[in-house]
């Protein structure tokens, strides 16, 4: 078992991770009925393709002997409607150029643009990833 979930009422929710016992609690989004005072489940999923961007490229640089610790990623996520659903994602990472050729940053980048999650994702939802090597 990855994680569990108990819906605690006022339209959140507490997920436990199993493995490390850390806790990640959700909140309707205001434009949903909810407060928006925590992440909603779809900031969740625009944060999880960011983090795994970023976790890959990290193992791809971590491999190659390259230093990205510094990298950042911006995310916004576009709701659509009829069904609701998240319509687009753009996401915005910039990543530390520090004598980093060319030809690895297009490895990184080919990397970051074929993680896990992202692979995860059904094709129609559109997905604009911007890399700025800083």
């Amino acid at each position: 078992m990855t994680a569990s979930i108990i819906y605690t009422g006022n339209l959140r929710c507490e997920s436990i991770h199993v493995q490390s016992n850390s806790i990640i609690e959700t909140d309707a989004p205001t434009d949903n009925k909810g407060k928006g005072e925590k992440f909603s489940p779809t900031d969740l999923l625009t944060v999880s393709l960011a983090t795994c961007i970023l976790t890959t490229m990290g193992i791809k640089a971590s491999e190659m002997g390259v230093d990205i610790s510094s990298a950042k990623a911006d995310v916004t996520k576009h709701m659509f409607s009829e069904p609701r659903r998240i319509g687009k994602i753009d996401i915005h990472i910039q990543l530390p150029s520090n004598q980093i050729s060319e030809k690895e940053k297009t490895i990184l980048e080919r990397v970051g643009n074929a993680c896990p999650v992202k692979n995860s994702l059904h094709p129609e939802l559109l997905i604009s990833t911007k890399y700025t090597w800083i």
